[in-house]
């Protein structure tokens, strides 16, 4: 989802591969994050035109208005609302749908990949990379799937869907003494989708890890069509994906740098080696709604803080001060 996230694109999603990252329009729904060509888009206009575009965009909307309950808009206003994140990029999408649940998602998904037309899951468009950005139909999780599914206080674990703004997890945990570890700035706006799409961190991610590190169990919708549940161990898992990783032990084992907590770049597929699960749910995150999309996510929950203090600490050297920031962890 990107957030990207925060789409998921999230696109998240707010939130970004089945194989099928910049394969042409043959049928085959794609994720938007993995078919950008640096174009600047569409032209924004009421859709009344005659042309071929047109009448394709007419057709996928038809399609989409027969099988998705949720809402489905391809007029002017609602697409312009989606042109852009919070980053500099501008790209036009060719309609927008809001589901209302997964069965929503996957009948979308089905009528874009009919039709040839990539996807872009977006959460709360809080991303500064454009990931919530894309030319083909955007799903917006913030207007109806944002539900708090479930929390299990005793556990330390909530069920949540993409849509759910941050803030409003944390003021349900903070009933009960707890909280979501990572928290971006944004956390007014970015939905969770979003941050899993990103796999977003914050400046409290140095106790509590990632959003990879809280998250335990994901529901995505793969664009070539299916449902995976995933989490630690190879349930769920695609065809195909661990005789992948079997193939290239050696290779992932030495090929990831050592010791950085959190990578923007790529996929983490060391997520995916024995010693490290495997984790199929932590795999998923950065994506950026490229592996599929998320329609729920179970999460952990954290002890909130009883108190907070500041501490000032002074080193002579910049150098000096980072070279000390990992004996500071907690």
């Amino acid at each position: 989802m990107g957030e990207h996230q925060d789409g998921q694109t999230h696109g998240q999603q707010d939130g970004r591969s089945d194989g099928l990252r910049g394969r042409p329009a043959d049928g085959t729904a794609r994720s938007e994050a993995g078919a950008r060509t640096g174009g600047t888009g569409s032209r924004l206009s009421d859709g009344a035109g005659d042309g071929k575009g047109d009448r394709a965009g007419g057709d996928l909307e038809h399609a989409l208005r027969r099988s998705v309950r949720g809402d489905v808009e391809f007029g002017v206003t609602a697409r312009s609302l989606m042109t852009m994140d919070a980053s500099n990029y501008r790209r036009v999408p060719l309609g927008v749908v809001a589901p209302r649940d997964a069965d929503d998602v996957a009948a979308a998904l089905d009528a874009c990949r009919a039709h040839g037309v990539p996807v872009v899951p977006r959460g709360g468009g809080t991303s500064i990379a454009g990931q919530a950005t894309g030319t083909g139909v955007v799903l917006d999780f913030t207007r109806h799937m944002r539900a708090i599914v479930s929390l299990d206080a005793g556990a330390g674990t909530a069920v949540v869907q993409p849509g759910v703004v941050l803030d409003d997890l944390r003021a349900a945990a903070g009933a009960y003494g707890l909280t979501f570890g990572p928290d971006p700035s944004t956390h007014g706006r970015c939905t969770l989708g979003g941050m899993i799409g990103n796999n977003s961190c914050g400046s409290h991610s140095v106790a509590w890890g990632t959003t990879a590190d809280n998250v335990l169990r994901l529901t995505t919708a793969a664009y070539q069509g299916g449902t995976h549940r995933i989490g630690q161990g190879w349930e769920g898992a695609p065809p195909g994906l661990r005789e992948l990783v079997d193939t290239h032990l050696a290779l992932l084992r030495t090929g990831y740098p050592a010791g950085l907590p959190r990578r923007i770049s790529g996929y983490a597929i060391d997520a995916l080696l024995p010693e490290n699960g495997p984790d199929l749910a932590r795999a998923f995150c950065g994506s950026e709604g490229t592996l599929g999309v998320l329609t729920e996510a179970t999460v952990r929950l954290v002890d909130a803080p009883r108190a907070r203090a500041l501490a000032v600490l002074g080193y002579a050297h910049e150098g000096d001060a980072a070279d000390a920031a990992a004996g500071l962890l907690p």
